[in-house]
């Protein structure tokens, strides 16, 4: 057969790929479902659920905590609940990674979830699910949107160190930088900016935004001035800020006008808005103004990315302690 007969257009092998693409994760959705532990576990999903509501009543920062988990495990494997593994003298987890040393919490929430299923249906809810749920409801406890969560996610037997450290965005990255880290997650550029607001709640070290306070430009300077108070050109690279000072304990809109008014903490944000002629500023002064609109999107690339190529029938394990793999 000649060689023009069987050549195919750009164009054409690219929605070729997007219909494999679907088709996949139409597969993988269909081993997910919001029912999955009705039978072998019914009170899995109010058992996390009620236990987040308490941790994020006691602290609230704990919501965004809870959310970061997720999203940390996610981008690294899949929704996996790889990021939960401890080290031990034959295994090396993710939890040591430039992104997550000295700065993921809320692991003792999760371990508090773990110990209640198990006496209530034991090896049978995941971690993966556990993480999968209670960012939904951490969300939603702080006034945001929840999504409902697709459940059946087995647990991984590994973890990947070096994906941890090269697939989380940094908060020292530009747009550019931004835009191909979630395109490698098959994440939208519009879907980036939409997961980013997350940074409506919760903190961020000082390490992470001195050199911004100290050496960029466009920033507000009264923002800049009161930042520099807590964080200090040398020292205290443990002070916390939060990511949003107006309501940092709310999940609002609050994020995107902090940025139309050059008030993003760290680098990473304040690159979603360039005083009105960068490609995503339109969507951040949409969202700034649009309360309702953001929370919607946000719920709905949320659940996009809890279907993270998840582990689901045979593949991984239900671990009996998120921190171990199963002996």
């Amino acid at each position: 057969m000649a060689a023009s007969s069987v050549s195919m257009s750009f164009p054409s092998f690219k929605l070729m790929y997007l219909l494999i693409f679907t088709c996949l994760i139409g597969i993988v959705s269909a081993q997910l479902s919001t029912k999955f532990y009705d039978k072998t576990c019914p009170k899995a999903v109010k058992t996390i659920t009620k236990a987040v509501d308490e941790a994020v009543s006691t602290e609230p920062r704990m919501g965004a905590s809870l959310l970061r988990l997720h999203f940390h495990d996610c981008f690294v494997q899949g929704c996996d609940a790889s990021v939960l593994l401890d080290d031990t003298a034959n295994f090396t987890g993710e939890k040591n990674s430039f992104p997550n040393s000295n700065s993921l919490r809320g692991f003792e929430v999760i371990d508090k979830i773990k110990s209640a299923l198990e006496k209530l249906c034991p090896a049978t809810v995941s971690c993966a699910d556990i993480l999968a749920v209670a960012a939904s409801e951490s969300v939603g406890a702080l006034g945001g949107q929840r999504w409902n969560v697709p459940l059946g996610r087995r647990d991984s037997i590994t973890a990947s160190l070096s994906e941890s450290n090269s697939d989380l965005p940094a908060p020292f990255l530009d747009l550019s930088g931004l835009i191909s880290t979630f395109a490698k997650k098959n994440f939208s550029t519009e879907e980036m900016v939409t997961l980013s607001g997350a940074h409506t709640i919760g903190q961020a070290r000082c390490t992470l935004f001195r050199d911004r306070i100290y050496n960029e430009t466009n920033i507000d300077s009264s923002y800049a001035a009161a930042l520099q108070a807590a964080c200090p050109f040398e020292g205290g690279d443990n002070n916390l800020s939060p990511f949003d000072p107006k309501t940092p304990a709310t999940f609002d809109n609050a994020y995107y006008q902090n940025l139309v008014n050059l008030k993003g903490l760290v680098h990473s944000d304040q690159q979603l808005f360039v005083n009105g002629s960068g490609i995503t500023d339109g969507q951040v002064s949409r969202y700034s103004r649009n309360m309702g609109r953001f929370k919607k999107d946000f719920s709905d690339a949320m659940l996009k990315m809890s279907m993270l190529t998840p582990l689901t029938g045979p593949h991984g394990q239900i671990r009996t302690n998120c921190h171990f793999i199963n002996a």
